[in-house]
């Protein structure tokens, strides 16, 4: 508990000094935040949805026979997460220009979204199916090269806003996940869900980063990035 309690702290630190990275915020994309980007989407793809793949049974039994024709549950509910930020996404967009009350409307809506997103990333350095240090080591890692590729992403977003107030909250919220974990465990379906929509999130929060014109991502260290972490996880 208490490793997964400083992992919480190491992940809300991320948050809190990324800015200071100041090579990040170069054009083209930085190699680092590219990087970055194929590691959790490694992550994902490689012990994210192959835990899904085994939670899809639980949430089956505990849905009963009235939603059995759902053979699909955990995919339904990581489409969920990524079309949540992906209206996100759209709406940081459309509110520039907009007037100041629209940008704080959507700073606001950033906030609570992603902070419940991180409540949940912090709960699951507790709750986990795999329980082992080493899972948890690559969790954490895998989970603050992510937390570098959404800082950036909102700074850009909320650049005042989320500097004063915005880092702040996102990673109070992990670190009130974890708290949260120590005291209370929640049913397995509902951590199955909260994996799933999680699973989601990261892709769409990863791909609207790498895949838009203006940010001129680089391939190379995106996919590098990728195979690496995806290599670490292979011989964990």
């Amino acid at each position: 508990m208490l490793v997964s309690f400083l992992a919480a702290l190491f992940l809300a630190a991320v948050h809190v000094f990324a800015g200071k990275l100041r090579f990040l915020d170069v054009v083209p994309r930085s190699v680092w935040l590219s990087g970055a980007g194929g590691a959790s989407v490694a992550y994902v793809f490689l012990h994210l949805l192959p835990e899904l793949a085994h939670g899809q049974e639980t949430l089956a039994e505990a849905t009963g026979e009235a939603l059995r024709f759902l053979d699909a549950h955990v995919w339904i509910l990581a489409l969920v997460g990524l079309s949540a930020f992906s209206g996100l996404d759209k709406a940081a967009r459309e509110s520039e220009g907009e007037g100041e009350h629209v940008e704080r409307g959507v700073f606001w809506l950033h906030v609570v979204s992603f902070g419940l997103y991180n409540a949940i990333i912090g709960y699951l350095l507790l709750h986990r199916e795999d329980p082992t240090p080493a899972a948890l080591a690559t969790y954490t890692t895998a989970m603050a090269l992510h937390f570098v590729v959404n800082d950036y992403g909102l700074r850009h977003n909320h650049p005042h806003l989320y500097h004063a107030v915005g880092r702040w909250l996102l990673g109070a919220a992990v670190v009130a996940g974890c708290v949260v974990a120590a005291f209370v465990e929640l049913p397995e379906p509902v951590v199955v869900g909260a994996v799933a929509f999680l699973g989601g999130g990261v892709i769409l929060n990863v791909m609207k980063e790498e895949l838009p014109e203006d940010r001129k991502s680089r391939f190379v260290p995106f996919a590098v990035g990728a195979a690496l972490y995806a290599a670490l996880l292979v011989v964990t």
